[in-house]
């Protein structure tokens, strides 16, 4: 659970030293680890070599909860509402002891979306919890949870990863799996995970289907249907010069390479504020990687007023996109 830092901190703490809650909440936006700590936490408090911050991972325990097949972990997917009934079933079973492990851990996915009648139960067990049984809930909306049940659990929220994290876990992974990557088309990668560390898996399974077993820059923008940045670089500045037939040259060559127009005015977006920024910030700007002298460039070209309304000419055309003919006429209105 690469980027998780101070959750795992504090848990490896509670767990070296014996404190243990009877409940933890972990709540977080999609993809960036919840249920991974949560099994990871079923692990440390079964596994047959003791509680411990770090499980053996290889006794039959350890092994068991890694398939998903462990007799004392009931995972239970709150969202998925066809289980209602199994849900009450399941916690209305909550004092009898466990079977083979430690602790019987209870694992509730999207927690907040339990019926009624399971958060009564759950909260009846939260209120006199029997020393064998642990609570382990994971949610992507914790407002949507009752303050009785809230004040129950230790919470631990999750932060959604930024690029670089991601980038690095990817290329920890690819490494392991000896698959050869451009380092470029991995930050491709995150940042269109938007945060997501599940999000980043998949897109890049996706990326070495596409690649054939590599990870190339030019693969993963054509799979996700967006630019690479000397683009929308050579665009911007065809548009400052007020060069039209260069303007529209490059339109004609991005359209050729079929992007999609809503995130291609929302890359222009980006560019717009990363000017912006480099206007306001220059020292910042030689962390913003490969296109850092280009990007010095243009903020060095427009003024602040210019930056600020071509922003605001690009979001109105983002915002007209739904309207437009197609998605080349809306970027030609947006560029003229």
């Amino acid at each position: 659970s690469g980027g998780q830092q101070h959750v795992l901190t504090a848990l490896t703490n509670a767990l070296d030293q014996g404190r243990l809650h009877h409940a933890y909440l972990l709540s977080g936006t999609r993809g960036v680890g919840k249920t991974t700590i949560a099994r990871i936490l079923a692990k440390s408090l079964n596994c047959e070599q003791g509680i411990s911050s770090h499980p053996c991972g290889v006794c039959d325990t350890c092994r068991e909860i890694d398939q998903g097949n462990f007799v004392d972990l009931l995972e239970i997917d709150a969202a998925s509402r066809t289980k209602v009934e199994d849900t009450r079933e399941l916690l209305d079973n909550v004092q009898y002891r466990p079977a083979r492990g430690r602790f019987k851990v209870y694992l509730i996915d999207e927690v907040h979306m339990l019926s009624r009648h399971s958060f009564n139960a759950l909260l009846k067990t939260l209120e006199e919890p029997p020393p064998y049984v642990k609570f382990l809930l994971a949610t992507t909306d914790p407002q949507k949870l009752p303050i009785t049940i809230l004040s129950r659990c230790l919470q631990f929220h999750l932060k959604s990863l930024d690029q670089s994290q991601i980038a690095k876990q990817l290329e920890w992974v690819l490494d392991q799996e000896g698959q050869p990557f451009e380092p470029r088309a991995l930050l491709a990668l995150a940042k269109a995970a938007d945060g997501s560390m599940r999000d980043a898996l998949s897109l890049t399974d996706q990326a070495l289907a596409h690649g054939n077993g590599s990870v190339r820059l030019g693969d993963v923008l054509t799979m996700l249907g967006t630019l690479d940045h000397h683009h929308l670089h050579q665009l911007l500045e065809a548009i400052l010069r007020q060069d039209a037939p260069a303007t529209m040259a490059k339109i004609t060559e991005i359209a050729t390479l079929g992007p999609d127009f809503d995130q291609l005015h929302a890359e222009l977006e980006a560019l717009l504020h990363r000017v912006a920024m480099a206007q306001l910030l220059p020292a910042s700007v030689q962390e913003q990687g490969a296109d850092a002298d280009a990007l010095l460039q243009l903020a060095q070209a427009m003024s602040p007023e210019e930056v600020q309304l071509c922003y605001q000419i690009v979001l109105g055309g983002r915002k007209d996109l739904p309207w437009a003919p197609d998605g080349r006429t809306a970027l030609e209105m947006t560029c003229c």
